[in-house]
């Protein structure tokens, strides 16, 4: 029995130790792996420039889901004016009436799908800027922990929290881009 709480003893107090080392390790310097991880996502999503980004899209976003409501409304009445003149109206009359606003839906439907790739095109353009500002911090936190490879967090299935680099490379980011105010928009 003695043996046995002395054995608790030992191991309580080299775990102990090891986590006092282990946490003024950190506070000494950055981590030193040969493997870091990354949270791609949240590093953009915590970014000030990813947060930037998605608020301005979401704003764009949401004048052309509005866009697009105010047209669908006027779309509908249009073919209610249209369906209440079909019983007055001559058939091939009608036809020509009916072909023009299905040609002119048909037009404003390829506009806002086309101003939707815009807006997913420039989405993606903003992205690229940030993976381009990206890969030298990436880089430099690289070389600083001695690690030859930045793996995404998701993809592995166990590690220790410290080598995930992502808050840093925010914290460089955000140096380096700001909010992307001076970044092209398009």
């Amino acid at each position: 029995m003695l043996r046995v709480a002395s054995l608790l003893a030992v191991v309580a107090t080299v775990w102990l130790c090891g986590l006092s080392g282990g946490a003024h390790a950190q506070r000494l310097g950055p981590v030193q792996s040969p493997i870091l991880t990354i949270d791609s996502e949240r590093l953009f999503a915590d970014s000030d420039y990813g947060k930037r980004t998605v608020e301005d899209f979401e704003a764009r976003g949401a004048d052309l889901a509005a866009e697009n409501r105010r047209i669908e409304e006027e779309l509908s009445a249009e073919e209610r004016m249209l369906t209440d003149k079909r019983p007055t109206m001559a058939p091939k009359d009608f036809r020509v009436l009916a072909d023009a606003f299905d040609e002119k839906v048909q037009s404003t439907r390829r506009q806002q799908d086309a101003k939707n790739r815009d807006l997913n095109l420039a989405l993606e353009e903003r992205r690229v800027v940030f993976l381009n500002a990206a890969a030298p911090v990436l880089e430099q936190l690289m070389r600083e922990a001695g690690a030859a490879v930045v793996m995404e967090r998701r993809s592995v299935f166990l590690s220790a929290n410290a080598i995930d680099i992502t808050r840093e490379a925010i914290e460089r980011l955000n140096e380096v881009l700001g909010d992307g105010t001076d970044a092209p928009r398009r």
